[in-house]
């Protein structure tokens, strides 16, 4: 198990910052209770050594939210020979563990509670309800030997409005802010919201692109990255509609997007892209955030 100074295997993590004193200090943060389940993170797309290093990032960061998490990763397409586990793999070793520590309790002769919740929270690192992936991360619990519960996927969400919009200014798509008075020559006029996922995805999608239609003050439509055609003709209909200089803002945290996928969008729509999501930091606090909702718990992040 992680303790709040970090995980087992001496991978770096964020640590949580000194406490303020004095009547402006911030709050304690929540601290993960003694027992609680563990949070696994799910994820998607062809393993590597990039996936997993955008896994532990989130992971590190949801332990500076929530410290003494026990957070590790499994990957719907893994393999438990490699360096790789999949995610029934690492949710059936969490079970054993469990079960073992339980055992080695009460050989001691200490007094072993009963269970009140799962094993695990899994949490989808997905931006949306991409229902392919969803119902593949399902039959991974159910292939699994854990008491394990689902959490929602992190998006919608506001924080990853804020995480658009950051991805379009580095790109130079997009004001930093729009209270600044400096030109952006590139910055687009109108934004193809590109995701996974079918039909569901493109709607839960389209509600993020509201947030970030706020925050730019030019026309955000949402587009399915994975239907032939649907970024071209969003993108048509933004220009029939007065946009004369597109972006394309994948709202994808990077795993789940076949490669090559963006840059054909790109190429049919006739705009530049931003970079996908990736390891914002917000992406830590929503995992946190997801996996307390799915346990009844309060933590600050689910407030954000």
């Amino acid at each position: 198990m992680s303790s709040p100074t970090g995980p087992a295997n001496g991978l770096p993590v964020r640590m949580p910052r000194p406490r303020q004193t004095g009547r402006h200090r911030r709050p304690e943060p929540a601290v993960a209770p003694e027992g609680a389940p563990a949070l696994v993170l799910a994820v998607p797309g062809v393993p590597s050594a990039a996936s997993r290093g955008l896994a532990e990032e989130i992971i590190s960061i949801g332990r500076s939210e929530l410290p003494g998490l026990d957070a590790r990763v499994g990957f719907l397409d893994g393999d438990d020979a490699t360096e790789f586990p999949s995610l029934s793999g690492v949710l059936t070793v969490i079970a054993q563990d469990r079960a073992a520590r339980a055992q080695s309790a009460r050989a001691a002769g200490q007094e072993v509670p009963a269970p009140t919740g799962p094993d695990a929270v899994v949490v989808p690192l997905l931006a949306g309800p991409d229902g392919d992936l969803l119902r593949r991360v399902r039959q991974a619990l159910m292939d699994s030997t854990a008491a394990a519960e689902l959490a929602d996927p992190l998006g919608p969400h506001p924080l990853l409005a804020e995480g658009l919009h950051v991805r379009l200014s580095e790109a130079g798509l997009a004001r930093a802010d729009r209270a600044r008075l400096f030109s952006v020559t590139t910055a687009a006029d109108g934004i193809v919201l590109a995701t996974t996922g079918g039909e569901e995805a493109v709607k839960a999608a389209g509600i993020t692109g509201m947030l970030l239609a706020a925050r730019l003050a030019v026309p955000v439509m949402a587009a399915a990255l994975d239907e032939e055609g649907s970024v071209a003709a969003i993108a048509d209909q933004l220009r029939r509609e007065g946009s004369t200089q597109l972006a394309l803002a994948p709202y994808l945290i990077g795993p789940e997007a076949a490669e090559g996928l963006l840059d054909t969008a790109c190429k049919e729509a006739g705009c530049s892209a931003a970079d996908v999501l990736g390891s914002y930091p917000a992406l830590g606090k929503l995992a946190v955030a997801q996996y307390s909702a799915a346990l009844g718990i309060t933590q600050g992040a689910a407030a954000h």
